[in-house]
Formats: structure tokens, sequence, C-alpha cells
């Protein structure tokens, strides 16, 4: 790896509470969170990382076992938020260091691809997308990745485009590569191990998330509830920040 840590973005409140750490999706940024996090900075501590190949942390490359080491360094104990596939971080963090996380709460998340058949497929899949990626740039990969269905819903503005368009092609690449997730393990038999309170989000109108959401929450136990957001899709935090933000707050406020 090209450097041993991780690049964020913090703000500091006097709230005696656990800070939050949050860990974006791809293509995205530290600062892609947008009203969501300046809504959650208002009563707590926020730290938001850039993940490898991202943002500040562009030059780093890791996998995800890597990755979650990475993010284990760059936390102290807190409630970790993860969309997509800093949702994915997040469970292996969650997994591996219990004692980082206070409370979980996952977006547009999944526990994996259950057969190794699908998983190589997709690692294949992932491999064709990174080389099309590096052979047209990120300017026309932007146009292409947010042109997805399961991003239709989201405006110029809730899209964070141009803070995306600072990534490079080597660092989004070397992303997919390394963290798709065709190579990551299933994690769907390890879910019980969790014992800390789980809340996992989905957009109301994000079908195919929505029904992994209720496998995660089944998965995991009696500790993990889910809340599907209004008037959202894939990334209900950008689309409906103040539902979302609502949300977990309400959670949080909820007893261990």
């Amino acid at each position: 790896m090209a450097s041993p840590h991780l690049s964020s973005v913090r703000t500091s409140s006097p709230a005696d509470a656990p800070p939050i750490a949050l860990l974006h999706g791809f293509t995205q940024t530290a600062d892609c969170w947008g009203p969501f996090a300046d809504k959650l900075s208002a009563t707590r501590s926020v730290v938001a990382i850039d993940l490898p190949g991202h943002g500040g942390s562009g030059e780093v490359r890791a996998d995800l076992s890597q990755t979650t080491e990475l993010v284990a360094l760059s936390i102290d104990r807190s409630i970790v938020i993860g969309y997509s596939l800093g949702g994915r971080v997040a469970l292996h963090l969650a997994l591996r260091h219990p004692q980082l996380v206070e409370r979980l709460v996952v977006i547009g998340a999944t526990g994996g691809i259950d057969s190794e058949e699908e998983r190589k497929e997709r690692r294949v899949s992932d491999e064709s997308l990174a080389d099309h990626l590096e052979d047209i740039g990120v300017d026309a990969f932007l146009d292409e990745w947010l042109s997805q269905p399961m991003f239709a819903s989201l405006t110029a503005e809730q899209s964070f485009r141009e803070l995306r368009a600072t990534n490079s092609a080597a660092g989004l690449a070397s992303s997919l590569r390394l963290c798709g997730t065709g190579t990551q393990e299933s994690l769907w038999s390890r879910l019980g191990e969790l014992t800390m309170p789980v809340l996992v989000i989905a957009g109301a109108n994000d079908e195919k998330f929505t029904h992994l959401g209720h496998r995660l929450v089944e998965s995991i136990g009696a500790n993990a509830s889910i809340q599907l957001i209004d008037n959202a899709g894939h990334s209900a935090q950008l689309e409906n920040p103040a539902g979302t933000a609502a949300a977990i707050t309400k959670w949080l406020s909820e007893p261990l």
C-alpha cells in the first residue's frame, strides 16, 4: 500500500457522546455525505473517512480485509454508518473489531454473494468494469455509472458528481478489483455473531436492497431492526437526508 493511513474529514461537537464514523460508497468521497452529515454533526462529532482508492486516500491500494484494518486504525469507538461499499466494510469491521463499534448502521448493504460461482462471475465482471473505467476515464465512467436504474432518482445536486469526478481512474479501478462485491466472502452465516445494536436502512423504492435488508435483520437477530426511508432509492442518505438522519437520530436515542 502506498500509505498506511486513510484521509478523513472531521467535525467536532461538545456533546459527550460516541462519535459517528461515516464510510462512503463506490466513486464517492468523505465529502459526499452532504446535508445528511450536517444534520448528524449538530449533536455529535463526525469523522468521514476516504476509503482506499477514493478522495484523499486515492493512492491507497487495499482489499476488503486490509481496508477494514485501516479503518480500525482511523477511528475510536464509534457509531459506524456505512453505505453500499462502506456498508460492507462496516460489517467486516463490526465482526473483526466489535470493540470499536458501539452501534452499527448500514445503508443499502449486503452480506455478500452466496455462491462461489456467482462471486467468481462478479469478480470477472468487476475486472472488466475496471478495465473499461481505465479506458474511458472518470468523467465518461461517471456518466455511465450514475445513469444506472439504481441511481435514477438522484438529482444532479444529490449525486455529488463534481466531487466524484475528483477521483482518479486508477484509484477507482483498484477499488473495483480489490473491494468489489465479488471479492467479499459471504458473511451471512457469521452475522449472528454481531451483538451491538444494528440498524439496517434501505430506500423504500429500492426493492433489491429492501429484500437484502430484511435478510440482514433475520441473519443478525433480535439486536437488529430495519427502517425503510420514504421517497428514496438506493442512496437513501442522499435522496432523503432529513428522513434518513431523523430515523438514525431516533434510533440512537433508544437505550442500548
